[in-house]
């Protein structure tokens, strides 16, 4: 499966499937060679207790989660959301984590977000780095692990943080993947959720308002029936189109906030 994944991929296809063999996966660095999420069993009911009850609230003004519902409680997911602040790693377990589905939250996050304080915190609650331009093979036969496990995923298909407010164009890779693993385990059943995240400031700070709208699930197994390359951009410009929706709300938002202040 991952090699068929990867058959499909850009130059660096050749590259990557190669390093398949052990012997050149060994001295790649710990970082890239040993890709795991782990979820802290002391850390995490205390993180989710401190930041749903005390951090956010105290940081933020109003926080409003709208389509909750449409999150599932059991089988694999993978979140979809927009990427606008360092904040989304936080905001979004307070949205959509153990409080609310009962579940715990894998994140897929590049390098340079596992980097300081939060990433001290990330990859202690389900965290792991991938180097979007070169991902290493461990890693995403980590994420179909995860997968096969009914776990719940966190991708930001933009890939890095944009502030502007606007979708900017997704990766393929969430799309390639989700399609590859449901067409190779077609029980699965995995669901791709697109989550729009907003905030009344572009660079979040005390009394910010946050806006986190849920999507309607979009089923993989809508789209493992013909060429795969084919199904997987056609996921992935159906998952545009939900987010590009949901962006339109946060635009709403952030003119209407903008409108409140010079009132």
């Amino acid at each position: 499966m991952i090699k068929s994944y990867f058959a499909s991929t850009t130059r660096h296809s050749q590259t990557i499937t190669t390093r398949v063999n052990p012997h050149i996966e060994s001295a790649r660095p710990p970082l890239m060679a040993q890709s795991s999420s782990r979820v802290s069993p002391w850390l995490i009911p205390i993180a989710y207790l401190l930041g749903r009850y005390i951090v956010l609230p105290s940081f933020f003004g109003n926080i409003k989660v709208t389509g909750r519902e449409n999150i599932p409680t059991t089988g694999p997911v993978i979140l979809a959301p927009t990427h606008r602040s360092r904040w989304d790693s936080l905001v979004l377990p307070y949205a959509t984590g153990r409080h609310v589905t009962g579940r715990d939250m894998r994140f897929m996050v590049t390098s340079n977000e596992c980097q300081g304080l939060q990433g001290w915190f990330v990859l202690r609650m389900g965290g792991f780095p991938v180097n979007i331009q070169r991902p290493a093979i461990a890693t995403l036969r980590h994420t179909v692990e995860l997968m096969q496990q009914g776990e719940m995923l966190v991708i930001y298909p933009e890939g890095g943080i944009h502030r502007d407010g606007l979708l900017h164009p997704l990766k393929s890779g969430i799309a390639r993947l989700a399609v590859s693993t449901e067409s190779s385990h077609p029980e699965l059943g995995i669901q791709v959720i697109p989550v729009g995240i907003q905030y009344s400031e572009p660079y979040p700070n005390w009394g910010t308002d946050v806006n986190i709208h849920i999507g309607e699930p979009i089923k993989v197994t809508d789209y493992i029936h013909g060429n795969l390359k084919i199904e997987a951009k056609r996921l992935t410009a159906d998952l545009t189109h939900q987010l590009q929706q949901l962006s339109h709300q946060e635009s709403a938002f952030g003119h209407r906030i903008f409108a409140e202040i010079h009132n």
